[in-house]
């Protein structure tokens, strides 16, 4: 049992990120066998049974934090491809990523949960679709980096069937035959999958994109996933380019062509959705399919800034994403909080997204796009304690009276609890689960032995 006492909590207590949630400007969070089962106002109930007390004045409490879209194994490769465009950036970055194996996939991805526990991170969705002949067990390996670290994991077993022969972007020697993708997608659910709602990993079905997946494997990864029970997910609209491909080889856009597919629900999330029209993100709505905004990666690759205010509006859940370290070099989560709200303003103006409402993006709109929202995103009695207790005190945070603002818009605080489930991850700003030294020399080494393998 844990009691947190004297802090400022938020809740995210609202499924809609325009109803304020329930919040305590010096209250209490009790935690008894992984799940919550007190918060509210005022000193907290001192349990007669064994527990750690922690006094978290000057701390905010929030819902730990779920990141929407990943890929790990990228943390091998690092600071590449720097001015390039997105479709400029993949082409020069598929010759190395053949190289990679299990044992880079391993250390790339423990270095990455690493960073977005130490970030305030709880639940990552990481969509890993890149499967070299000789590589070995990569997904086993995203999977054990996952219980290594301890966050929960949503690992997406992604796919690409479509070569530079067939009219793709990726080399031939780095897609995988459409049958095989699929019986290798059914059996990663089948190893991995649990369906509990204290499930530390889940499986969801990822083909990559349009540009590198054909119709075939779309539709029958589609059907494969709905049959086990299972979420979509896929890049869509990330660029301009990726649209005029679309309407050259389809006649329709993305959106369209997503639909088409049988690509728009509640259980598909999708990857940017920086370019829709105004039908489109009113499809988005109606349909309830996610959105993982991912504002740095695509600053980062100027693809420009996602219709974040209007998804939001037309009831699209919209979580936040950090991408892949090759086109987001920092790797964390809480970042992205104020990166989604400045290119929302840059967008809509300075209402077009509140402090709360980034902070919901983060929690709530995370689970929902994940479908986890039962069980996750919000700090309530009987979800899973899934908490981040923010310190606050210093000078960086001196004379800022609202602690959601101060976590939002002021310097990224340091953690000084992270807790999944009831279980300690990070302490006083220090990883718990794993050393991070010994992740940085895992991490340079498989990022030298990539690297070297492509020159």
């Amino acid at each position: 049992m844990i009691v947190l006492d004297r802090c400022a909590v938020s809740t995210v207590d609202s499924m809609s990120p325009h109803l304020a949630g329930t919040e305590h400007a010096s209250g209490h969070v009790v935690v008894d066998n992984g799940r919550i089962v007190s918060v509210g106002s005022g000193p907290a109930p001192r349990p007669y049974e064994s527990h750690t007390y922690v006094d978290a004045s000057s701390c905010l409490v929030t819902p730990g934090f779920i990141n929407t879209h990943h890929h790990l194994y990228q943390w091998a490769t690092r600071g590449l491809a720097q001015d390039a465009t997105l479709f400029e950036w993949l082409t020069t970055l598929y010759p190395v990523w053949r190289g990679l194996d299990d044992t880079v996939t391993h250390a790339a991805a423990s270095a990455g949960l690493a960073k977005l526990a130490l970030t305030g991170c709880t639940l990552a969705a990481d969509h890993h679709y890149v499967f070299p002949s000789a590589g070995g067990d990569v997904f086993n390996a995203l999977v054990s980096a996952g219980r290594r670290v301890g966050i929960r994991l949503e690992a997406i077993r992604g796919s690409m069937d479509r070569g530079q022969s067939d009219g793709g972007l990726p080399p031939d020697n780095l897609v995988e035959d459409t049958e095989a993708a699929l019986i290798a997608t059914e059996q990663a659910i089948g190893d991995y999958h649990s369906t509990a709602d204290d499930a530390l990993i889940r499986v969801a079905v990822g083909p990559c994109s349009p540009f590198s997946v054909s119709r075939e494997l779309m539709t029958g990864a589609a059907s494969l996933a709905r049959r086990h029970g299972v979420r979509l997910h896929t890049h869509l609209a990330e660029t301009l380019d990726e649209e005029e491909q679309c309407l050259a080889e389809n006649g329709c856009t993305p959106t369209e062509y997503a639909e088409q597919l049988g690509w728009l629900g509640s259980d598909v999330w999708l990857a940017h959705t920086v370019h829709l029209s105004s039908d489109a993100v009113k499809r988005l709505g109606a349909t309830s399919t996610g959105s993982a905004h991912c504002p740095t990666s695509n600053g980062r690759l100027g693809t420009g800034i996602a219709p974040v205010r209007d998804l939001l509006d037309a009831g699209a859940p919209v979580g936040l994403g950090v991408d892949g370290a090759a086109s987001n070099e920092d790797g964390g989560l809480v970042v992205e909080l104020r990166a989604a709200l400045h290119q929302a303003r840059q967008r809509g103006g300075p209402r077009a997204l509140d402090v709360r409402q980034a902070l919901w993006m983060a929690t709530m709109g995370g689970a929902r796009c994940l479908g986890r929202d039962d069980s996750l995103g919000s700090i309530e009695p009987g979800k899973v304690a899934d908490l981040a207790v923010w310190d606050l005190s210093g000078m960086d945070y001196a004379g800022i009276a609202d602690p959601v603002a101060a976590l939002v818009l002021g310097t990224p605080p340091p953690l000084k609890l992270l807790i999944v489930g009831g279980q300690v991850v990070v302490r006083d700003g220090v990883l718990q689960t794993a050393s991070t030294d010994e992740l940085a020399r895992e991490l340079s080494s498989a990022s030298a032995k990539l690297q070297e393998a492509a020159r």
